[in-house]
């Protein structure tokens, strides 16, 4: 008897409590701290940081050496001819034809160069290769 006499009280308790609206809710929750992001930055030589694993090891520096040798030799391009009538040249640069507008891949000797085609003019065509605007022309060899 005692029991029931309980968990009467504690169901005329619950019931006896308004439901609080939705936004009540969110106006009483307790603050709750905002979630900052952490940043990492690849070492680029040994004084900036280590690998904690393997501290001997040179790979994380592999990504910064390859970003300095990402500069283009511009005597590596070769533009070898125009074609079409003008307004709607065609220029050909290391054997792979360009448009003005047109983006692609080409291969040099120091590895593959992603070239935009900017303008075409009978003896000259601007590119931008890596951010760099650049003149080939067409007699230079």
């Amino acid at each position: 008897m005692k029991n029931l006499t309980i968990l009467f009280v504690v169901v005329a308790a619950v019931v006896a409590v308004p439901p609080a609206a939705p936004g009540e809710a969110a106006k009483n929750a307790p603050d709750r701290p905002v979630a900052s992001r952490s940043a990492f930055v690849m070492p680029t030589n040994v004084r900036e940081g280590r690998d904690p694993f393997f501290p001997e090891s040179t790979r994380p520096y592999e990504a910064a050496a390859a970003a300095n040798h990402s500069a283009v030799e511009i005597s590596t391009l070769l533009f070898k001819g125009v074609l079409g009538t003008p307004g709607h040249y065609v220029a050909i640069i290391n054997n792979h034809a360009f448009a003005v507008g047109d983006e692609g891949s080409v291969k040099t000797q120091g590895g593959s160069v992603h070239v935009h085609c900017l303008e075409i003019r009978p003896n000259i065509v601007v590119v931008e290769i890596n951010g760099q605007r650049r003149e080939l022309n067409l007699n230079a060899r």
